[in-house]
């Protein structure tokens, strides 16, 4: 039997743009989509923190910092939201027993900081003192 597991996720990156006017897909960060092992093309499902809306569609690679959602998909956004991006794979019995997803967190300028800094600037009660961002080190 195979299990349909998250693959890995970018973690409360915020909208930089929405194209409305596009053939469609999100383009991303080139840095974000390397750490979260995402390729040209992949499905991606995108999760609006901020107003609740799911939906899917497909990778490309946009400049440093981009978070932009393109074509239809961009109805669904706001620039300034905040979206958890999260891929898929399958895993057999066997691959599961050893499977770990990639969790990338960003800041509000979607550069990657440690899961720590991640909780601090969320602000929530899992939140860390004195945590210091490190660029590239968010992998998990």
């Amino acid at each position: 039997m195979n299990r349909r597991m998250m693959k890995s996720k970018i973690h409360r990156a915020r909208v930089t743009d929405a194209h409305l006017d596009y053939v469609g897909s999100i383009s991303l960060d080139p840095e974000l989509m390397g750490l979260a092992d995402i390729l040209v093309g992949e499905q991606v499902h995108v999760v609006d923190i901020d107003n609740g809306a799911r939906f899917e569609t497909y990778a490309i690679e946009g400049r440093p910092g981009d978070v932009c959602l393109n074509g239809a998909a961009a109805r669904l956004v706001h620039p300034g939201d905040k979206v958890i991006i999260i891929t898929y794979g399958e895993y057999n019995e066997h691959e599961v027993q050893s499977y770990e997803p990639r969790v990338v967190h960003v800041d509000e300028a979607n550069i990657p900081v440690s899961e720590d800094v991640a909780r601090k600037l969320a602000g929530g009660p899992m939140a860390v003192e004195q945590a210091r961002p490190v660029r590239g080190s968010s992998v998990q």
